[in-house]
């Protein structure tokens, strides 16, 4: 999980750059947020797993 969560960081770090450079390249702009919405997705599924469900 720590594996995900620095890419998701550092693809965030990217994806910052790219918004504030002169000529953004908005596909490859598309295709770093949808990685890392799928990054960000295994980690939600990965602390759900990690958290028992307590019955109330």
């Amino acid at each position: 999980m720590e594996e995900l969560t620095l890419e998701h960081r550092d693809l965030d770090d990217v994806i910052h750059h790219l918004i504030h450079s002169d000529y953004p390249d908005q596909l490859q702009l598309k295709r770093l947020k949808k990685r890392k919405l799928r990054l960000k997705d295994s980690i939600d599924l990965i602390q759900s797993r990690l958290i028992p469900d307590i019955d109330a």
